[in-house]
Formats: C-alpha cells, sequence, structure tokens
C-alpha cells in the first residue's frame, strides 16, 4: 500500500522516505528494497538485527543479470579460496558493513540458507569469509543473497588476478623474542643491581650470567638484524642513516658485557641491550600498524568487471573472462556497464559517461561507427560493440604502463630521523675517540672501558623512537576524522609540501547533488505533467534528474513518444506536444555553443527556457583556498570544459591558476613540472588522476565512500572533509616540530649518560635506569604533545 508520510525515516536503512513510502507490519520503509530485506529477515527469525542498531540497513540496489558470469565454471574456481568434495570457500569484500548488526547477520547466513555452512566476518578489512555445500547452492546464488538484504559484494577485475600474498609476521616474532629476553634478563640482573650478598646468589652468579648471554643472543642475531643489515646497506652506499648508531651500539653492548662476563668484570650490559632492542621494535611494530583495511595500490583492475557479455559466432551470447576478449569480437554493453576495451560501436544509442577517465563530467553522445575508449560507463540502453584492442592494450590500461606507476617515493625521501642520524653518529664517534685518546694519555687501564662506555650510553634510541610514535600517533588521529595516510614517510613529505593541485570534478564539486536551474518563461502545470511523461521513457541521466524534479506532477498517458539519439525527446497528446533536448532540437536559434550542461525545453514548438545543471560545489572551499594561499601555491586541473572558470573564480575570491580540458598525460607533466619548485601534492578522485597521483610526492585521493574504488594513492581523503585539508597539513609540520623538541629531550639524556661515560663511571645499573628512562619520557612525551596539538581539530564529517 503507497502511503504519503513526508517526514517517515525508513525503518531499515534510516534514509528520509520522502513523499512516496510504502507501509508495512506498521512499519514505514523508503522503498521496496527495504521493505523486502525486512520481510526477509522476519520471515527467517532475524529480527534481532534491528535490535542492535537502529536503521542499520543499507537499501539493496542491484540488477540480477549483472551476475551472470558467476555461471562459468572457470571464472568461479579462479575466484574461490578452497573447492574440494562439494564444499566451496570465499572471501568476499563487503564495503556495507559499518556495524554490529551487519557482523550480526552475516555471520547468521545460514538462516537464510541451510547450504551456508558457516560465515566469518572480518569488520576492519570489510571482508565475510563464507563456507557453503555447492551441491544445490552456487557462488552466484550466494552474491544475489547477499545484495538482496542490502550487502552487495564488490567483485572486480582486480580479485580475479590478484595472488595471495602470506602475511609476514616476522615484526611480531622479533618482538616477541626482544620482549621475553628482556624480561627474564632484568629478573637475573636485580642481584647484580642491589649487590644482594647470599650464598646462593654468589654460588650461582656466574649461571645467572651465562643465562644472561643466552637470552641475549638470539636478540642480537635476530630480532635486531634488520638494523645490521640496514646500516651494512647504507655504509656500502656511503649513507650513514640512523641505523648506524644502533647497530654500533647493540653491537658495542653485546660484545662488551661478553668480554665483561667471560673475565669475570662484571655482570655486563645485557639489560640495556635487551631493553633497546625491545624498545626500538615497539616504535617500529606502532608504526607499521596503520590501516591495513584500505588499499593504496589500486589500478584499472579495482574498477574493471571481471567478465563480459561476448556475442559468438551462431549469434548466442555467452558469458567470457575479460582476459579471453580479443580483437575482432562482438560484445554486449548494458545499461551503467564499464567499456573494458577500445572499440566501434556497432548497434544502439550510446552515451557515455568518461568522467572517471577523463574529468569530463557530461556525457557524451556517440552514433554507430564512433570510437569508444576503454574505462567509459554506458548510460542508454543495450548496445553492440567491436573490440579493436585487447584488455592489455586498450587507453586505459596503457595509462599504467608509465613509469610513474613503479616509482618509489620513499627511496628518494630523507626522513628527519635519518638526517639527524649523520649528525649524531658523527658526533658520537668523535667524542668517543676524544674520550679515548685521553684517558690513554691520562690512565690507559680505562681507555678502552671509556671508549665502549661512550658508544653504549649515547645509543640514539630515544631519537629513533621519536618520529614513529610522534607519526604514528599523528596517522591514528588524521584516520579518525577520515584521512587515511599509506605510511608516515607520507605525512613527512606532507609537512614539506610547496604546492597542492586540486582536481575539479568529482574533487571540488560532490557527486551526491547537482544544482537544476530553470531560466526561462514559466511551464504550466499541464506543461510540467508532460514534461514529466515524456522525460519518463528515458535512461539519459539528464532525464532521470528533470524527472525527479517533476516528481509531484501526475503521469499522463502518450499518443506518440520519439527519441532522437543525442538530440532529444518529443511527447504527443491530442492538445499539446513538448520538446526537451538541445537548443537545436527544440528550435531555439539564437543559443550560442553552451559551455555549461543543459536541456532546452518547448511547448507546441514555442520555446520555453532550459534547466541548466550546475555543478554543486562543496561546502566551505572559499575558506580552504583562502587558509592555504599564503602557505602553498594553488592550482585547479580539470579535464571539464571552461564553463565553469567564472563560477569558480567567484566562490575562490582571488586569482587563482585555473586549467581546462586537462588530459591524463597532460596533468602528470604538469605535476611533474611543478616539482621542480618543490614538494607538490596532488587532491583527485578518477582513474584521469592516477598519473598525476603517483607522479606527485603527496597523492591524495578523495572518496566519498574509502571502501569502493579510488585510484592509487598516498592517501584516501573522506571527501565531506576536504575543505578540512588545510587543517591536517598544518597538523603534519606540527609534528615534524614535535619531533625535534623529543631530540632536545634526547640529546639532555645523552649529555647526563655521556657525563658518566666520559669520567669512566658508568655503572651497568646507571645504564639501566637512563636508557629506559629516556625511551619511556620520549613515547609519553610524543604521544601527549599529538593528542594536545590535535585536541581542537574537532571536524565535523
Amino acid at each position: 500500500m503507497q502511503v504519503c508520510m513526508e517526514h517517515s525515516n525508513c525503518y531499515h536503512c534510516g534514509d528520509p522516505c520522502g513523499a512516496r513510502s510504502v507501509e508495512f507490519d506498521e512499519k514505514v520503509f523508503c522503498c521496496q528494497g527495504c521493505k523486502v530485506v525486512y520481510e526477509i529477515f522476519s520471515t527467517n527469525g532475524l529480527e534481532y538485527y534491528y535490535d542492535l542498531e537502529d536503521a542499520a540497513g543499507t537499501s539493496p540496489d542491484f540488477k540480477p543479470q549483472k551476475y551472470e558470469y558467476l555461471d562459468n565454471p572457470d571464472i568461479v574456481d579462479r575466484l574461490l579460496e578452497f573447492n574440494e568434495e562439494g564444499i566451496q570457500v570465499i572471501e568476499l569484500h563487503i564495503p556495507s558493513i559499518h556495524c554490529s548488526s551487519c557482523i550480526w547477520v552475516l555471520e547468521n547466513l545460514n538462516r537464510l540458507n541451510s547450504s551456508i555452512k558457516s560465515s566469518q566476518v572480518d569488520f576492519p578489512r570489510k571482508k565475510v569469509r563464507v563456507t557453503f555445500e555447492n551441491s544445490e547452492f552456487t557462488l552466484k546464488q550466494l552474491v544475489v543473497l547477499l545484495s538482496k538484504i542490502g550487502y552487495e559484494p564488490a567483485l572486480s577485475l582486480e580479485d580475479f588476478t590478484r595472488k595471495k600474498s602470506p602475511v609476514d609476521r616476522s615484526l611480531l616474532y622479533k618482538l616477541g623474542v626482544a620482549g621475553f629476553a628482556f624480561g627474564n634478563v632484568m629478573l637475573l640482573s636485580f642481584p647484580e643491581y642491589f649487590e644482594v650478598q647470599e650464598f646462593w646468589l654468589d654460588q650461582y652468579k656466574i649461571v645467572f650470567r651465562w643465562l644472561m648471554f643466552a637470552f641475549s643472543l638470539p636478540v642480537v642475531v635476530y630480532a635486531a638484524r634488520d638494523y645490521f643489515i640496514s646500516a651494512y646497506k647504507g655504509l656500502r652506499s656511503r649513507l650513514l642513516n640512523i641505523d648506524v648508531p644502533i647497530a654500533l651500539g647493540v653491537l658495542t653492548l653485546f660484545v662488551r658485557s661478553t668480554v665483561d662476563i667471560l673475565f669475570d668484570f662484571g655482570s655486563g650490559f645485557f639489560d640495556s641491550l635487551t631493553g633497546l632492542v625491545f624498545f626500538l621494535l615497539v616504535g617500529k611494530f606502532f608504526q607499521q600498524k596503520t590501516y591495513a583495511f584500505l588499499s593504496f595500490e589500486r589500478d584499472y583492475k579495482s574498477y574493471f568487471p571481471i567478465a563480459v557479455t561476448r556475442i559468438n559466432a551462431n549469434k548466442e551470447e555467452e558469458n567470457v573472462e575479460i582476459y579471453k576478449v580479443k580483437a575482432g569480437d562482438t560484445l554486449l554493453i548494458r545499461n551503467q556497464e564499464i567499456i573494458p576495451v577500445d572499440c566501434v560501436l556497432n548497434h544502439g544509442d550510446a552515451q557515455i559517461d568518461y568522467s572517471f577517465v577523463t574529468g569530463e563530467s557530461q556525457a557524451v553522445v556517440k552514433k554507430a561507427g564512433d570510437m569508444l575508449y576503454a574505462g567509459g560507463k554506458q548510460l542508454g540502453g543495450i548496445v553492440e560493440v567491436e573490440t579493436l584492442k585487447s584488455v592489455s592494450q586498450s587507453y586505459l590500461t596503457q595509462l599504467w604502463s608509465n613509469a610513474v606507476f613503479s616509482k618509489n617515493k620513499a627511496s628518494g625521501f630523507q626522513t628527519i630521523t635519518d638526517a639527524i642520524g649523520k649528525r649524531f653518529t658523527l658526533a658520537v664517534l668523535s667524542i668517543a675517540i676524544i674520550a679515548a685518546g685521553f684517558w690513554l694519555w691520562y690512565d690507559p687501564g680505562k681507555a678502552l672501558n671509556v671508549f665502549t662506555a661512550v658508544l653504549i650510553i649515547a645509543c640514539p634510541c630515544a631519537i629513533a623512537l621519536a618520529a614513529p610514535f610522534t607519526l604514528g600517533n599523528m596517522l591514528r588521529i588524521f584516520g579518525k576524522y577520515g584521512f587515511y595516510l599509506k605510511d608516515t614517510n607520507t605525512l613527512e613529505r606532507m609537512a614539506q609540501t610547496a604546492s597542492v593541485v586540486f582536481d575539479k570534478t568529482g574533487t571540488l564539486t560532490t557527486s551526491d547533488e547537482n544544482q537544476i536551474v530553470y531560466e526561462g518563461m514559466e511551464l504550466t502545470p499541464e506543461e510540467a505533467s508532460l514534461l514529466k511523461t515524456t522525460l519518463r521513457a528515458s535512461n539519459h541521466p539528464l532525464s532521470r534528474s528533470l524527472y525527479q524534479l517533476l516528481q509531484e506532477y501526475d503521469i499522463q498517458t502518450l499518443d506518440e513518444f520519439t527519441e532522437e539519439a543525442g538530440k532529444g525527446l518529443e511527447g504527443r497528446t491530442d492538445q499539446q506536444s513538448i520538446k526537451v533536448g538541445s537548443a537545436g532540437f527544440v528550435g531555439e536559434k539564437g543559443t550560442k555553443k553552451p559551455v555549461e550542461t543543459a536541456v532546452h525545453i518547448s511547448s507546441n514548438n514555442v520555446y520555453k527556457g532550459r534547466f541548466a545543471f550546475k555543478n554543486t560545489y562543496r561546502e566551505g572551499l572559499s575558506q580552504l583556498f583562502s587558509r592555504l594561499k599564503d602557505k602553498v601555491g594553488l592550482y585547479i586541473l580539470s579535464g571539464d570544459n571552461e564553463g565553469e572558470r567564472q563560477t569558480l573564480g567567484q566562490l575562490i575570491s582571488f586569482p587563482l591558476p585555473m586549467f581546462f580540458d586537462q588530459k591524463p598525460e597532460d596533468k602528470l607533466v604538469f605535476v611533474k613540472d611543478l616539482q621542480e619548485k618543490g614538494k607538490v601534492m596532488m587532491v583527485g578522485d578518477g582513474l584521469n588522476d592516477a598519473g598525476a597521483l603517483a607522479q606527485s610526492d603527496v597523492g591524495v585521493a578523495i572518496a566519498e565512500n574509502v571502501n569502493v574504488f579510488s585510484p592509487a594513492s598516498d592517501a584516501i581523503l573522506d571527501g565531506k572533509i576536504i575543505t578540512h585539508l588545510w587543517r591536517f597539513m598544518d597538523l603534519a609540520k606540527q609534528s615534524i616540530s614535535i619531533i625535534k623538541w623529543s631530540f632536545v629531550l634526547s640529546l639532555c639524556y645523552n649529555v647526563i649518560g655521556l657525563y658518566f661515560a666520559v669520567t669512566g663511571q658508568l655503572e651497568p645499573v646507571v645504564a639501566a635506569i637512563l636508557m629506559p628512562l629516556s625511551s619511556i619520557s620520549i613515547v609519553v612525551f610524543t604521544t601527549v604533545s599529538t593528542n594536545f596539538i590535535a585536541r581542537n581539530l574537532r571536524i565535523k564529517s
């Protein structure tokens, strides 16, 4: 039953119901899809879904025919993780997972179909792993079932071609070894600290010392080996990175301590050694543990379908793997499907949306014989095309053959820690040599002891911890508000940004809504009703937008309807006719070539006016550019035409370089040239920006939903908070200041420790106190400081 409840929210998904709602079981739904999901849940005893979270669902919107390729056994075999003796296992990416209700219903899929044996959700990665019997239940049926209840899986060419790599847990193992050894060595060292005089302790003192040696050996050989390898590679390249003094300190601690217990000089510094390595690995783990559930390395494979519909020699339709498509094949492309290859249009009316490839926001109309490029999306009915090139040779694929996509941005960038490490190493070695030289003259017996003591106490543990904890914590603060950075190296490059380049379409504008403005003579209710009825028969995106705008008017019965591809529509009744489309089609001669998207209207061959479709810019852009203009150079690049130049100029309110009609390769070259002036941040959203994002020092991909497709990048920014980008850039610079202050604090500890070392007074207990104290104080200082400077961020997404 259709009812009018304008101010109700959907019981299933929480969206406003609007003027036309669906009522069922004394509950209101925004559409038939949400009602059907509710029926499925209530029929199968899953009502608890709504008790966990209010309006937790998502409105289902899918077409069953899009999964016909899952009838192909070759494709299914490539997607499955396990397929033996009637049992199949698959891991699916579900972008709409967001709350406890989602987890609960996805882990109870067996109630919806008894063939499903188990399902386990990995919430951070938004994945569900399903085990099912395939005797009466197929993968296609599983995917359709999930789609029906609002959890449509995201299947792409990337899922089809990826090779599962084993999870690297080596850092965890090293951390475990170092932590275990550190705890036990500290326990065995306590009698030595307090010089406890007890018979059994004196009897077994040697045993305790060799036990400490035994615990320390795997720490040096296994847990700390990455520091030795990095130091060796640095020295071979004639670079003094931060790992050189760390490796030198660890080696000196181990050798000096081994000599001490071997000749009974003392208990050595095994406690300081194991503690040093443990704290360093904690810092590395904290730095490494970022956003594993996001993919920063996406390419065209994440965007392309797994299979396509091919018309064979017998004129029959068949679903084939996309990599089996070759030149000369005839393909069928349906509404909203991606064109996977460069091809020629044979039959049908093509309206191609290239916005994600070129940045041009207006759909392009194509006729039979026209060339179509891979990556475009068909917006009309079914079209038939002839393949010119295979997937690997198509235009869009060739964009990824550019060497810029294999560039390692981190390799050519010197971090602040490595920059300090070089000076620190030279300073420590100089102090050690000078101190040893003095004691060789004054008391030769203490010279070696002083030399090793300086290397031990001046080990840059605190310096090495400052950056991981500062930048690692800042990464988490950024992520809390919807700005996800690939790694801490990206944050350091971000702090040094000299120029910011913005894409326009999808970056400065929002895809959620278009502003439609009517310019002309007012339409009568009869004309508006006839216009709505005429638009109803069209699949064109502009027609659908106008149709929604005219929702309040009644539907009439047309006597005649005609549509001319690329021109417009005409609807007739007994009394009147209406035309909608291009200016020439409706009979308006005085209109120049448009620089903005518009639909013209005429009634009974009398021109009435036009509906202008204007880009809706994100709120707060004026403030964003005003905040950034005195800090960095600003540029706007767009694949769109110049129709928005004036609007953008008024919005920004100060002169700004803007470049329109930019192809993907033009954007890449522009960023490369700009890098001669300093580090460049590129902010974009589509495949057309992928080259520029890869070339830039910091590539920021804008996404309305961070779990769906966005091009390869260094960071993913929620589109709702792009106007706060200046705040994040300020925080990045303040983070570097915190690291520098941490170095000053570390220097104070080193000065105190060097006093004991240079004067020959360094005892194991002094090292055991100073080294952990300096490390812990740096961790506390950086954590508190980063939280303090971020306290006023208060971003509302």
